[in-house]
């Protein structure tokens, strides 16, 4: 079929009975096929996959929503056609983006950024549902756990304040770091220092030193002589899957890579245990919002396992590798974990399908939401009704959770409502949904 000819020939009203027809079924068979697999297991699954066939609707209905931004007009397009992942694959693979280091500011404010520790980033900041752009120069940014402490990183230099664009605490000039790629950044919840994640490694920024605490000495010894080995074939050097966690209350750094075990260090960076991957490779780290527990999530493919550790124990503890333990409990057996938040007494996770899912500290699944694209990045506000949640397809969500599904095309059980959707594709102008 020539689909040109057929998109051409399609009226606005035909282009959205068709939509909202094939979504409604789509979403609602995914929704009974999870189900099934969760409540009977996945290996009496005998039907075939559900399939999203809006593929040829979608150049149309893009069309349509940038007539809708043009106009102002957003409410009413979403209300005639809900959002879909699927549909849009080709575009994200070409012009899809990082969205993360996502982080809370005030009321309906947070600022994010978009591109990777490898790519010229540009950094925005959400209020309510407008964007605005931030200056150019803007590397990175964090948030402390507590007390409201945030850091820039930019032109070498990171700057503490206390609150979005407060009183500056302290200046850090990067020397050792300058103009490398950062992961992540966490200040302390004094600004008087800052954990920087990066993939040369994973440092302790003071204002008389930027130490590095992973890898560790011996093991970077190692590392350089596989790096010279390496260099001289023109291969890379540094480190993978690089993460690291600030407990709330500043006690314990957990840091980890792909060749790493999670290594728990107090707070001045010296080791003091390590928790063991119970998957192939350490992917992610959070504690709980009461730092009664950490939870480590290691990864193989697009799947992992994320268990929970009593943070009573953290000092001189010391998990294995792939060995069962009375040690941890079972949080999770199949995310691979890019993206958490804690919430009260529970986490919400995003991992590398486009899910994300809701943990108690026991290992109870509360719910789950499927957004589309590897999660990367989310924040949520401070009384916990509302999650941001960034993806690698260049779009940002905003979701007022337990407020109710906005439309029959959600795939979940998570009873959360859509406020917003952004759009911020390379070279593209930011399209809200």
């Amino acid at each position: 079929m020539n689909y040109n000819f057929f998109r051409r020939k399609k009226s606005v009203e035909n282009v959205k009975q068709e939509w909202n027809e094939l979504g409604e079924k789509y979403a609602s068979d995914v929704n009974a096929m999870v189900e099934y697999g969760e409540t009977h297991g996945w290996d009496n699954w005998k039907g075939e996959e559900p399939e999203d066939k809006r593929v040829y609707l979608a150049e149309n209905v893009l069309s349509l929503l940038k007539d809708a931004n043009k106009s102002g007009k957003i409410d009413d397009f979403r209300s005639d056609f809900p959002p879909a992942h699927f549909p849009f694959v080709k575009y994200f693979e070409e012009k899809g983006q990082s969205v993360g280091q996502l982080y809370f500011i005030e009321n309906q404010k947070i600022i994010f950024l978009t591109g990777t520790s490898y790519q010229k980033r540009q950094a925005y900041l959400l209020v309510d549902n407008e964007v605005v752009e931030l200056d150019t120069s803007i590397d990175a940014v964090g948030k402390s756990k507590q007390n409201d402490v945030f850091a820039i990183l930019s032109n070498n230099t990171i700057v503490t304040t206390q609150g979005w664009q407060g009183e500056q605490i302290a200046s850090f000039l990067l020397r050792q770091n300058a103009s490398i790629g950062v992961t992540e950044m966490m200040p302390f919840n004094d600004g008087l220092r800052v954990l920087l994640v990066t993939s040369e490694g994973i440092y302790l920024i003071s204002q008389n030193e930027e130490m590095l605490i992973h890898p560790v000495e011996d093991d970077q010894d190692d590392q350089d002589d596989e790096d010279s080995e390496d260099e001289e074939d023109g291969g890379y050097t540094g480190i993978d899957m690089e993460n690291a966690t600030l407990s709330n209350s500043n006690d314990y750094i957990v840091v980890g890579d792909q060749c790493s075990a999670h290594r728990v260090l107090n707070t001045y960076g010296v080791e003091i245990g390590s928790v063991g991957q119970q998957s192939s490779y350490p992917h992610f780290c959070l504690f709980s919002k009461n730092d009664q527990q950490l939870i480590t999530n290691s990864c193989h493919f697009y799947n992992g396992v994320t268990i929970g550790v009593n943070a009573a124990i953290l000092d001189g503890i010391a998990i294995e590798e792939y060995q069962e333990s009375s040690q941890y409990v079972t949080i999770d057996e199949d995310m691979r974990v890019y993206s958490g938040v804690a919430v009260d007494d529970y986490y919400i996770l995003g991992d590398a399908y486009g899910y994300i899912k809701a943990f108690d500290m026991q290992g109870k699944c509360l719910w789950r939401h499927f957004l589309g694209s590897t999660i990367s990045g989310m924040c949520v506000s401070d009384d916990g009704s509302t999650l941001w949640v960034g993806s690698y397809s260049g779009t940002l969500h905003k979701l007022k959770l337990g407020h109710g599904n906005r439309d029959n095309h959600t795939i979940g059980n998570g009873n959360h409502y859509e406020e917003l959707r952004v759009i911020l594709w390379k070279d593209e102008p930011i399209l809200k949904w």
